[in-house]
């Protein structure tokens, strides 16, 4: 059996940067990109009329920017996966966009080769973004010491387990792993990981892993 196929909306304020994106992952059988848009504003409008799977959304653009149109979109009900796309991975952008609700990011200079399997590792809602990447994003916050405070308040909700497999999300574990090194079975951890979303107030797991790092859970 083929894999479901993942429906993208690509955003970009750059057409040729759109083409581009639009031609490698139509190479995938798996891959419908089924529409682009060019502001943020277009983007918000988009999500409504072709409810994507995943967005991949650039973060700089005139008008209404990347950060802005992902707020839009987390608003919406059930919002798609949203993926930021930027030019430098140390953009403070990217982490007001990961706070936002984004579930990784995408540098644009990503080898085609590449791209192709981190968009369905995105639809699949796993996290598209490596610890290291992760801990550099974290390290150059500006608003570091308000984000340890809430982080904290926050993870005092949750058990001593819940705090456990927080601690594995922000070291960039799957469910598998983690049921492996807690010894759970997959399918509690799947529980935790959906109750703990609700205590922290996160939309995804990568805001959760965002906390693990504030609070000082992860810290290599």
């Amino acid at each position: 059996m083929g894999r479901k196929v993942v429906k993208v909306l690509v955003v970009d304020d750059e057409p040729m940067v759109c083409a581009h994106l639009r031609t490698i992952l139509g190479s995938a059988e798996d891959i419908d990109v089924v529409a682009e848009a060019h502001d943020g504003a277009a983007a918000v409008e988009s999500v409504v009329r072709h409810r994507p799977d995943l967005v991949l959304m650039d973060l700089r653009m005139p008008g209404v920017d990347g950060l802005t149109a992902i707020e839009g979109i987390m608003k919406l009900d059930q919002p798609p996966k949203v993926v930021a796309l930027t030019t430098f991975d140390a953009d403070q952008y990217v982490m007001r966009a990961l706070r936002s609700g984004a579930s990784g990011f995408l540098v644009k200079s990503t080898p085609p080769e590449h791209l192709i399997g981190l968009v369905r590792v995105a639809a699949d809602g796993h996290t598209v973004l490596s610890p290291v990447a992760m801990r550099r994003i974290v390290a150059s916050s500006s608003d570091e010491d308000a984000a340890r405070e809430r982080a904290k308040n926050l993870i005092g909700k949750l058990t001593e387990r819940e705090t456990d497999v927080l601690t594995c999300l922000g070291e960039g574990l799957s469910n598998a792993q983690i049921a492996t090194k807690l010894f759970l079975s997959e399918a509690t951890v799947k529980g935790y990981v959906s109750r703990m979303l609700v205590k922290l107030e996160c939309t995804n797991r990568t805001q959760a892993g965002l906390l693990a790092y504030d609070a000082g859970l992860v810290t290599r």
